[in-house]
Protein backbone atom coordinates (compact mmCIF):
# COMPACT_ATOMS: atom_id res chain seq x y z
CA UNK A 1 0.00 0.00 0.00
CA UNK A 2 1.22 3.47 -0.72
CA UNK A 3 1.99 5.31 2.49
CA UNK A 4 1.06 8.83 1.48
CA UNK A 5 -0.24 10.31 4.71
CA UNK A 6 -2.04 13.62 4.73
CA UNK A 7 0.15 16.62 5.60
CA UNK A 8 -0.40 18.98 8.51
CA UNK A 9 -1.45 21.68 6.04
CA UNK A 10 -4.10 19.38 4.59
CA UNK A 11 -5.26 18.47 8.08
CA UNK A 12 -5.66 22.18 8.84
CA UNK A 13 -7.80 22.46 5.71
CA UNK A 14 -10.23 19.98 7.28
CA UNK A 15 -11.12 22.50 9.95
CA UNK A 16 -11.27 25.38 7.49
CA UNK A 17 -13.57 23.51 5.11
CA UNK A 18 -16.45 22.53 7.36
CA UNK A 19 -14.99 19.45 8.94
CA UNK A 20 -14.84 19.81 12.70
CA UNK A 21 -11.69 19.21 14.68
CA UNK A 22 -10.78 15.59 15.18
CA UNK A 23 -10.76 13.81 18.49
CA UNK A 24 -8.04 11.23 19.08
CA UNK A 25 -7.82 9.00 22.14
CA UNK A 26 -4.80 6.67 22.28
CA UNK A 27 -4.42 3.89 24.85
CA UNK A 28 -1.98 0.97 25.22
CA UNK A 29 -4.53 -1.40 23.66
CA UNK A 30 -5.84 0.76 20.81
CA UNK A 31 -7.19 4.12 19.78
CA UNK A 32 -10.40 5.93 18.92
CA UNK A 33 -10.77 8.78 16.47
CA UNK A 34 -13.76 10.86 15.45
CA UNK A 35 -14.57 13.58 12.96
CA UNK A 36 -17.72 15.52 12.17
CA UNK A 37 -18.64 17.56 9.10
CA UNK A 38 -21.62 19.34 7.68
CA UNK A 39 -22.33 18.31 4.10
CA UNK A 40 -24.58 20.37 1.83
CA UNK A 41 -26.91 17.63 0.69
CA UNK A 42 -29.76 15.56 2.11
CA UNK A 43 -28.94 12.37 4.04
CA UNK A 44 -30.20 10.14 1.19
CA UNK A 45 -27.81 11.77 -1.30
CA UNK A 46 -24.87 11.65 1.13
CA UNK A 47 -25.58 7.99 1.86
CA UNK A 48 -25.81 7.16 -1.86
CA UNK A 49 -22.43 8.81 -2.47
CA UNK A 50 -20.95 7.08 0.58
CA UNK A 51 -21.92 3.54 -0.37
CA UNK A 52 -22.70 3.66 -4.08
CA UNK A 53 -19.93 5.93 -5.31
CA UNK A 54 -17.00 5.25 -2.95
CA UNK A 55 -14.67 4.82 -5.92
CA UNK A 56 -15.31 8.39 -7.01
CA UNK A 57 -14.38 10.16 -3.78
CA UNK A 58 -12.01 7.87 -1.79
CA UNK A 59 -8.39 8.89 -2.26
CA UNK A 60 -6.49 6.63 -4.65
CA UNK A 61 -3.39 7.20 -2.46
CA UNK A 62 -5.09 5.08 0.19
CA UNK A 63 -5.75 2.02 -1.91
CA UNK A 64 -3.64 -1.03 -2.67
CA UNK A 65 -4.10 -0.70 -6.44
CA UNK A 66 -3.57 3.06 -6.69
CA UNK A 67 -7.01 3.33 -8.35
CA UNK A 68 -10.02 4.20 -6.19
CA UNK A 69 -12.25 3.08 -9.06
CA UNK A 70 -11.46 -0.47 -7.90
CA UNK A 71 -13.30 0.12 -4.59
CA UNK A 72 -16.88 -0.88 -3.86
CA UNK A 73 -19.18 -1.27 -0.87
CA UNK A 74 -21.82 -3.99 -0.79
CA UNK A 75 -24.09 -2.19 1.70
CA UNK A 76 -25.79 -5.12 3.44
CA UNK A 77 -24.93 -7.03 6.61
CA UNK A 78 -22.03 -9.31 5.68
CA UNK A 79 -21.26 -7.18 2.63
CA UNK A 80 -17.78 -6.09 1.71
CA UNK A 81 -15.89 -2.82 1.46
CA UNK A 82 -13.51 -4.32 -1.07
CA UNK A 83 -10.99 -3.51 -3.76
CA UNK A 84 -10.26 -5.48 -6.89
CA UNK A 85 -6.59 -5.90 -7.78
CA UNK A 86 -4.92 -6.64 -11.09
CA UNK A 87 -4.52 -10.29 -12.01
CA UNK A 88 -7.73 -11.37 -10.27
CA UNK A 89 -6.66 -10.41 -6.76
CA UNK A 90 -8.52 -8.40 -4.19
CA UNK A 91 -8.57 -6.90 -0.72
CA UNK A 92 -11.34 -6.92 1.87
CA UNK A 93 -10.83 -3.62 3.64
CA UNK A 94 -13.81 -4.05 5.96
CA UNK A 95 -16.97 -6.12 6.47
CA UNK A 96 -20.36 -4.35 6.64
CA UNK A 97 -22.08 -5.10 9.96
CA UNK A 98 -24.90 -2.51 10.24
CA UNK A 99 -26.84 -0.70 7.55
CA UNK A 100 -29.61 1.87 7.98
CA UNK A 101 -29.91 3.59 4.57
CA UNK A 102 -29.67 7.35 4.85
CA UNK A 103 -28.73 7.09 8.53
CA UNK A 104 -25.84 4.76 9.35
CA UNK A 105 -23.17 2.53 7.89
CA UNK A 106 -20.94 0.52 10.25
CA UNK A 107 -18.09 -1.68 9.08
CA UNK A 108 -15.66 -3.90 10.94
CA UNK A 109 -12.00 -4.39 10.04
CA UNK A 110 -8.49 -3.00 10.00
CA UNK A 111 -7.71 -0.50 7.25
CA UNK A 112 -4.50 -0.30 5.27
CA UNK A 113 -1.31 -0.95 7.22
CA UNK A 114 -3.36 -2.04 10.25
CA UNK A 115 -4.39 -5.24 8.44
CA UNK A 116 -1.07 -6.93 9.12
CA UNK A 117 -1.40 -6.46 12.89
CA UNK A 118 -3.64 -8.30 15.35
CA UNK A 119 -6.28 -5.58 15.31
CA UNK A 120 -10.02 -5.22 15.06
CA UNK A 121 -11.75 -1.96 14.24
CA UNK A 122 -15.22 -0.48 13.97
CA UNK A 123 -15.77 2.34 11.45
CA UNK A 124 -19.11 4.13 11.81
CA UNK A 125 -20.57 6.73 9.46
CA UNK A 126 -23.63 8.35 11.11
CA UNK A 127 -25.76 10.71 9.01
CA UNK A 128 -28.15 13.18 10.65
CA UNK A 129 -30.42 15.63 8.85
CA UNK A 130 -29.41 19.22 9.56
CA UNK A 131 -30.78 22.64 8.59
CA UNK A 132 -28.32 22.99 5.72
CA UNK A 133 -27.96 19.35 4.69
CA UNK A 134 -26.43 16.48 6.63
CA UNK A 135 -24.15 16.22 9.63
CA UNK A 136 -21.80 13.27 9.22
CA UNK A 137 -20.22 11.89 12.37
CA UNK A 138 -17.39 9.51 11.59
CA UNK A 139 -15.65 7.34 14.17
CA UNK A 140 -13.03 4.61 13.95
CA UNK A 141 -12.25 2.58 17.06
CA UNK A 142 -9.34 0.12 16.84
CA UNK A 143 -8.11 -2.34 19.44
CA UNK A 144 -5.74 -5.27 19.75
CA UNK A 145 -2.00 -5.81 19.65
CA UNK A 146 0.38 -3.74 17.54
CA UNK A 147 4.10 -4.04 18.02
CA UNK A 148 5.38 -0.60 18.97
CA UNK A 149 1.96 0.55 20.19
CA UNK A 150 -0.43 3.11 18.79
CA UNK A 151 1.15 6.48 19.57
CA UNK A 152 2.77 6.78 16.13
CA UNK A 153 0.06 5.31 13.91
CA UNK A 154 -3.10 6.78 15.48
CA UNK A 155 -2.47 10.37 14.28
CA UNK A 156 -1.70 9.12 10.76
CA UNK A 157 -4.88 7.01 10.65
CA UNK A 158 -6.86 9.96 12.02
CA UNK A 159 -5.55 12.17 9.22
CA UNK A 160 -6.38 9.58 6.53
CA UNK A 161 -9.92 9.08 7.88
CA UNK A 162 -10.40 12.85 8.08
CA UNK A 163 -9.18 13.20 4.51
CA UNK A 164 -11.80 10.71 3.32
CA UNK A 165 -14.60 12.63 5.07
CA UNK A 166 -13.41 15.86 3.48
CA UNK A 167 -13.29 14.18 0.06
CA UNK A 168 -16.85 12.84 0.52
CA UNK A 169 -18.02 16.34 1.50
CA UNK A 170 -16.45 17.93 -1.58
CA UNK A 171 -17.77 15.16 -3.81
CA UNK A 172 -21.37 15.59 -2.66
CA UNK A 173 -21.18 19.39 -2.79
CA UNK A 174 -19.23 19.87 -6.02
CA UNK A 175 -19.28 16.59 -7.94
CA UNK A 176 -15.54 16.03 -7.42
CA UNK A 177 -13.41 15.13 -4.40
CA UNK A 178 -10.75 17.77 -5.05
CA UNK A 179 -7.20 17.41 -3.79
Amino acid sequence: MRKAWISLAAAAMLCASGAGPAAVNVAPNGFAISHEAGIGGPPAAVYQALVGEVGRWWSPRHTYSGDSGNLYIDARPGGCFCETLPGGGGVEHMRVVHVAPGELLRMSGALGPLQADGLCGSLTWKLTAAAEGTTVSLSYIVGGFREGGFEQIAPAVEAVIGEQLLRLKRYVETGGPGE
